[in-house]
């Protein structure tokens, strides 16, 4: 087949950002698609086969565009764009990046990235519960945490309220040094983490000192009524039935919910039901509940996250099999 040359135009101040360092992003674009990428003084030439070089302009297309919003094109964002290249969706990523939660204290837009993420916003935003379920990295507390902060500055709601299930991992709280607070502090830390980078130290410890802000383990939402809040539950999968069951009643008027979980990561004893996965069973045919199932596709961490999530998804499966053909026999 006879090869074909097309030449882009990027304006210098662009290049180092969508080439990325040490070519890394046009080394990747070049494996994927198959085709020699040249650089010229006005821009790049791409060689290759027709239909591939044309792959390869509408990637460069939408680089351009995103990087022309300010974005920083890395690893992960060329990987998905690339991604989408089979899936007929090639201008989705600059249409998700049109959506712009809210900023971070150092002014860096906080947005979805993959259309899973999308989804999910768009969920949080028209249904009072929502589910956010999937593996490490998808970004399910950071962006619920953006919607909340946001919800919260525009006075949809009067408070945030965080929580997890303080579970052991592997430790005994009752082993490590410290009061009970102390003791705690150290699984609502990535809960902490967000809120000081979105909503910056000071104006966090403000509004928690006037308990506009609650970060609190999930034990003590028993015996509440939560009215006009916006509520997080984090690390859902290691809530048993009867605490799910327990912090979706204490739901009330004005209020929005949003539950994250990771199936694959449960750290309740051998033999305990996850909460999680018993509500999914549940309240799966009630309209007003949405359910985001985020994949390995949305991991938007160091592109090696999604590669482990990948393996052990594989892992998992396969084990899955072996078990199934060993209970036949």
């Amino acid at each position: 087949m006879s090869l074909s040359e097309t030449v882009i135009t990027i304006p210098a101040g662009y290049i180092s950002n969508i080439f990325g360092q040490f070519d890394h992003n046009i080394k990747l674009i070049e494996r994927t698609l198959n085709i020699t990428v040249v650089p010229r003084n006005e821009g790049i030439k791409l060689i290759g086969e027709p239909a591939n070089v044309k792959s390869a302009c509408d990637v460069f297309t939408q680089l351009l565009k995103l990087a022309e919003r300010g974005n920083e094109i890395d690893e992960q964002r060329v990987s998905y764009l690339l991604s989408l290249l089979g899936e007929h969706q090639e201008g989705a990523l600059v249409e998700i990046d049109r959506d712009c939660i809210c900023h971070t204290v150092n002014g860096k837009p906080v947005k979805p990235k993959t259309l899973g993420q999308k989804h999910y916003v768009d969920e949080i935003r028209s249904k009072m519960i929502v589910f956010g379920i999937g593996p490490a990295g998808t970004g399910k507390t950071y962006l619920a945490m953006a919607m909340a902060i946001t919800a919260f500055k525009n006075e949809e709601v009067s408070r945030i309220i965080l929580t997890r299930p303080a579970i052991e991992a592997g430790e005994k709280l009752g082993f490590l040094p410290g009061d009970l607070q102390s003791k705690i502090d150290p699984y609502l830390r990535p809960l902490y983490d967000a809120l000081y980078q979105i909503m910056g130290a000071e104006s966090f410890t403000r509004n928690m000192e006037k308990g506009l802000i609650e970060v609190a383990p999930l034990a003590y939402m028993r015996g509440r009524t939560l009215d006009n809040a916006f509520i997080i539950l984090d690390e859902a999968q290691n809530t048993t039935p009867a605490q799910m069951k327990m912090f979706l009643t204490r739901i009330g008027f004005g209020s929005k919910v949003v539950i994250t979980g990771d199936a694959t990561q449960k750290d309740l004893p051998a033999g305990t039901k996850s909460g999680l996965d018993v509500a999914m069973r549940v309240l799966r045919s009630v309209k007003e509940i949405a359910v985001c199932q985020l994949s390995g596709a949305d991991v938007v961490r160091h592109p090696l996250v999604q590669k482990i999530v990948q393996a052990y998804d594989t892992y998992e499966q396969r084990t899955a099999q072996k078990a199934k053909k060993g209970n036949r026999r």
